[in-house]
């Protein structure tokens, strides 16, 4: 569950996929989720890990930016969560933020309730800094240096949960992950900028072969393939090696899983991922709130069963293509186009097949069996 507890932000991304594209709902969501919403968030939450037998629900802090919102309000919600799930359930809290506002205080409230944290980084401070900007235009780098700094340090880097960063094609690749890495991030999730088939991605321009984003995250992978020990985890990386051997994705990226996340607005409203706020207006609105329907009653609409229908919810062009069980069509929003809704490949497809393939290449060579030596080439034990 992403829990909306804030609804705006203090930075001014220029791609940000809520404030700055088609769908603006937000403008009508209250500024802070209120206390009574918080209690039906997680009467709701607990009464759907009872039905179901969960052993874990993982909710999310999130927004806007969530640490606008009171740190009473913050503890609170993590305490009520926790107090209302089932006997036999762990309620997993992790807050997304762009860490301008991070500092001791937040994290002793973060230790206290033992909250994890993920921080939105996109490069060292130029990089960073042409996309990740206040409203007055001043770049926000040196804030989140800071507060990763804090993060990092020997009393919190328990709390860290990861750094997550949006590919820009300008930055140089290597330069970025060094960036990076500078953080000591447990975990590192690089993602794809947001775009369809009818608003293109930065530099992918649709029914084009070109591969500018494989391009871009192929050298990373190769440098933290030959790393050993490796610094730090990569997600995507991590989910398509895992679904090369067989297992299951991580990662809503890639891979045929069904999807498992909902967003709660300030409001109590219920909703899709947002991402799909990316696509038209209205497209993440399930229509349903917390008041008068339970997380079974999104589970069986069927906007919300199409994207749990695995091989048989994609276009045919997927069905039949040899990556689809690990590229799984790639993100369900990066499908979409205005006059067929999300029956398409991912707009990135091309680049999904091309690092597929590199690294289907790699785990090979490193798995083929060695050539047997020939007779006497040993010498006698």
């Amino acid at each position: 569950m992403l829990l909306k507890i804030h609804s705006r932000c203090n930075l001014a991304c220029d791609y940000c996929y809520v404030y700055q594209n088609v769908d603006q709902s937000w403008r009508n969501q209250p500024v802070t989720m209120a206390e009574p919403v918080v209690e039906l968030a997680a009467a709701r939450i607990a009464e759907h890990a009872a039905r179901h037998h969960l052993p874990a629900v993982t909710v999310i802090f999130h927004g806007g930016e969530p640490l606008l919102a009171r740190k009473t309000l913050i503890g609170y919600a993590a305490q009520v969560l926790r107090s209302a799930a089932p006997a036999g359930t762990r309620v997993d809290l992790r807050l997304q933020t762009n860490g301008v506002l991070l500092d001791d205080d937040f994290l002793d409230l973060f230790d206290r309730h033992d909250i994890r944290v993920g921080v939105s980084l996109d490069a060292g401070e130029t990089g960073n800094d042409r996309h990740r900007i206040f409203p007055s235009g001043r770049g926000s780098y040196r804030s989140v240096a800071r507060a990763l700094r804090l993060l990092a340090g020997p009393d919190r880097r328990h709390l860290y949960g990861g750094v997550l960063s949006t590919i820009d094609l300008l930055n140089d690749p290597i330069e970025v992950y060094r960036s990076l890495l500078e953080f000591d991030p447990p975990r590192l999730d690089f993602l794809l900028p947001h775009g369809n088939w009818t608003a293109a991605p930065p530099g992918r321009p649709p029914n084009d072969g070109t591969t500018p984003y494989a391009d871009w995250l192929i050298p990373i992978f190769d440098r933290w393939y030959a790393t050993r020990p490796q610094r730090t985890g990569i997600r995507l990386f991590e989910a398509l090696i895992d679904l090369l051997l067989g297992g299951a994705s991580r990662s809503e990226a890639v891979g045929l899983g069904p999807v498992d996340l909902l967003t709660i607005e300030t409001d109590g409203t219920i909703e899709h991922g947002d991402t799909l706020k990316t696509t038209e207006d209205g497209m993440a609105a399930t229509g349903l709130h917390l008041r008068s329907a339970g997380f079974d009653d999104v589970l069986a609409l069927p906007e919300f069963r199409a994207r749990q229908s695995g091989l048989a919810g994609l276009a045919a062009t997927c069905r039949a293509c040899p990556l689809v069980r690990v590229c799984g069509g790639g993100l369900y929003a990066h499908r979409y186009r205005a006059d067929n809704g999300f029956d398409n490949p991912s707009v990135y497809c091309p680049d999904l097949a091309a690092l597929i393939r590199h690294v289907h290449t790699r785990l090979s060579a490193d798995l083929r069996p060695s050539r047997p030596e020939p007779a006497g080439a040993r010498p006698p034990a």
